[in-house]
């Protein structure tokens, strides 16, 4: 049934909408499968979406149709289709009337998924207009916390050097918490990887408790304040807080000094609103472990990971991984930074929309995945500055030096960087970063094709 005179109306202005402020926009890449009309098959994605099915029924009144999402953009040969989404269809909380990223997700990500007629659709970019904005908690802390934790100024404080203990899994508390501690006495940050909580050879309160420990002594051995992001992923919302208590109860007095990290993709919405409200003054670390299984550019259904990040900063995500941008080892392009403007801006532009955050707390940028001291000068070239969380796994643990040497080579590679020095100058009188092109020389090779003459190199 071809619904398109009542869902699909090409002749709305996308500026008069925004200007209105009246409606979530959406924009996705849709092609009809064949045999189907472009416009009949997106007017029945809006159908779907909001208020309709693929026939007339008897409860349909004058209201419902006020209600309707309206196909506003149709370009076949594109594959662009555009939907003005009413607010009115949104679900906010009974307890104090707040939006939630899972009715939006539930009406522009939902049954339109499985259609028949639909080939692929998936989610672009889409525009929150300021009174529905308003109505989502949004981040309560960002990489400002850390700075001041670390002693920084608020304001372009810089990298924080971080990593990921590896194997991720396999390393009983006590192994665990020594790593930890060795990267500690060069570095500031060490988190969780996605899958560690409390397996049977590593508990979760005892873990927490060395490496609370671990902590305090590299503290007082190097004077300077440390960071640790605790995974409190859990199915049950109440499991979730009973995690983040006993980490606090860990780290007692270093409560500032704790980020709780949150499987957002596999964990969802509530995962991350359990963390962002009930705790609201620890910094809440989004990673997005499965997020590929929608947002690859092999998918076609589902959203990108623009997408994603823009919806972790509604959410309240303090930090979300935005990939290395195709300088490390995940998938990604250069052209990714416009994810990181998005969450950590004001304002900025989408693929197809122009966002104003209107004062909402920003959301920071936390890089990894095959990133080391080689590579960070042109990931920051790219991005044009340095305020990131970066956690190098194998960028630190795989110096030949080890790991505290591995976090001081991170360290200088960013201070170059932020020097305008050449990293092979610099490399020339930092042993730490010259050993990093020894420990990594096929980037080396890569990078840097005349290091070993320059450096002296074999």
């Amino acid at each position: 049934m071809d619904q398109s005179s009542r869902y699909a109306d090409l002749s709305l202005d996308e500026a008069q909408l925004i200007r209105d402020g009246r409606h979530v926009l959406c924009a996705y890449r849709m092609r009809a499968r064949p045999g189907n009309d472009y416009l009949a098959t997106a007017a029945h994605f809006a159908a779907e979406s909001s208020t309709g099915t693929n026939v007339e029924v008897s409860t349909t009144d004058d209201f419902t149709r006020s209600v309707d999402a309206i196909v506003y953009e149709a370009d076949e040969a594109g594959e662009l289709m555009k939907i003005a989404y009413p607010l009115e269809l949104f679900d906010h909380n009974v307890t104090d009337g707040k939006a939630m990223i899972v009715s939006f997700l539930t009406l522009t990500i939902g049954n339109n998924q499985g259609m028949a007629d639909v080939e692929y659709a998936k989610m672009h970019d889409f525009y929150v207009p300021p009174t529905y904005l308003k109505q989502f908690d949004g981040p309560a802390r960002n990489i400002r916390d850390f700075w001041r934790v670390l002693g920084r100024p608020e304001e372009d404080g810089g990298m924080v050097v971080g990593t990921i203990i590896k194997p991720k899994l396999g390393l009983r508390p006590e192994p665990f918490a020594a790593a930890c501690h060795q990267f500690w006495l060069g570095g500031d940050f060490v988190k969780n990887d996605e899958p560690q909580g409390n397996q049977v050879f590593a508990p979760y309160r005892e873990t927490m408790r060395l490496v609370a420990d671990a902590m305090r002594r590299a503290q007082e051995e190097t004077g300077e304040a440390k960071l640790f992001s605790a995974n409190i992923t859990a199915d049950d919302p109440m499991e979730m807080v009973a995690r983040g208590e006993a980490v606090l109860e860990a780290f007692a007095g270093l409560e500032d000094h704790v980020a709780f990290l949150v499987d957002g993709y596999v964990g969802g919405p509530a995962a991350v609103t359990t963390c962002r409200r009930r705790f609201p003054d620890t910094f809440l670390h989004y990673h997005r472990a499965g997020h590929g299984a929608v947002t690859s550019r092999q998918s076609r259904r589902g959203y990108t990971a623009f997408v994603l990040s823009k919806m972790a900063r509604l959410q309240g995500a303090s930090g979300i991984h935005t990939g290395t941008m195709g300088f490390g080892k995940m998938e990604g392009d250069p052209g990714d930074r416009a994810v990181a403007y998005m969450i950590e801006r004001d304002a900025a532009d989408g693929p197809y929309y122009h966002q104003e955050w209107l004062g909402m707390k920003a959301t920071s940028p936390m890089i990894s995945g095959g990133m080391n001291a080689l590579r960070l000068p042109g990931f920051f070239d790219n991005l044009g500055h340095a305020n990131v969380v970066q956690t190098s796994g194998g960028g630190a643990f795989g110096h030949l030096d080890g790991p505290v040497a591995g976090a001081l080579s991170l360290r200088q590679s960013v201070d170059a960087w932020s020097s305008g020095i050449d990293l092979l100058d610099h490399a020339a009188t930092h042993r730490e970063l010259a050993r990093a092109f020894e420990s990594f020389p096929d980037d080396a090779d890569r990078l840097y094709p005349s290091w070993r003459s320059r450096l002296g190199v074999p």
